[in-house]
């Protein structure tokens, strides 16, 4: 959903449907929109992987399975909710160190992710999984999002999420702008952003505008730590300072140089992190 190599082929696809039917170009663009890539884990992430115990959650409110992975056993639970085309298991050193605080700590493959069924997706289904997996697992303590799955724990915090503390790394802000952004990369014109914005405006009967973290934030009461690195490549940092600015009690960390993932590996960032979600603090 943020920053693609979108392969020449698929441009060239795009552009030409554009020229013969723009309704088609439309259609063919949120086709793209909408479908994650799926990796297979690495084998840095293999070990967690393993220590890790999986359920499978049916989703109601979307109709579709997830892979839900659950480490550690402390009375208070912490979520985790990785980005677009990530893992559950993506924020493995996070968890490790939360688990080593006293957390139990739940991830999961989003829709359509990893493990999980499906093969389209959008961050409203993300947002509906993470309000199910509240109900499942008796509530959670906090909640930790990077990117895409940082936007949904923000837009779930004001639809029913109840935690004490909430973390992003590296959210995205805007939904247009990230419309936008990728139909330039897809090498139309700005006119069919406008068109796919409208194209799920119909479908879910919803303001896309509504879903913008910056939006959901207004409405977040709980203390929050907004993560973000300043030459992160995907997300532009000043997604960040719009976020907080919005926060009733937010707090910025910001970063250099660790870019959009080895943000998620950085030893001083978890260490703040863990120091905000610490129970006594």
């Amino acid at each position: 959903m943020f920053a693609l190599k979108i392969p020449i082929a698929i441009r060239r696809s795009a552009k030409l449907l554009a020229v013969i039917s723009p309704k088609l170009a439309t259609r063919f663009a949120v086709k793209l929109f909408i479908s994650p890539l799926r990796h297979d884990i690495p084998k840095r992430e293999l070990d967690y992987d393993r220590k890790t115990t999986h359920q499978r959650i049916y989703i109601d409110a979307i109709q579709k399975e997830i892979e839900v992975y659950v480490y550690g056993s402390g009375s208070q639970t912490i979520l985790i909710s990785h980005g677009w085309s990530g893992r559950g298991t993506q924020l493995f050193k996070i968890a490790e160190r939360l688990t080593k605080m006293g957390f139990r700590v739940v991830s999961f493959d989003g829709p359509s992710h990893g493990r999980s069924t499906g093969k389209t997706t959008l961050m409203i289904e993300f947002i509906a999984s993470i309000l199910q997996l509240q109900k499942e697992f008796g509530g959670f303590y906090s909640a930790v999002g990077h990117s895409l799955g940082g936007m949904s724990i923000l837009n779930a915090a004001v639809r029913g999420l109840e935690v004490e503390k909430l973390v992003t790394i590296g959210a995205g802000d805007v939904i247009y702008d990230i419309i936008l952004d990728f139909v330039k990369q897809l090498g139309l014109d700005e006119s069919y952003a406008k068109r796919m914005q409208n194209y799920f405006e119909k479908k879910y009967q919803m303001k896309m505008h509504d879903l913008s973290a910056s939006v959901a934030a207004a409405g977040v009461k709980q203390p929050t730590l907004i993560v973000h690195d300043k030459q992160d490549d995907d997300v532009p940092v000043t997604c960040a300072y719009a976020i907080a600015e919005k926060l009733e009690n937010g707090t910025l960390l910001i970063t250099e140089r660790l870019g959009h993932r080895k943000i998620l590996g950085d030893a001083d960032v978890i260490s703040q992190i863990a120091d905000f979600l610490r129970i006594d603090n």
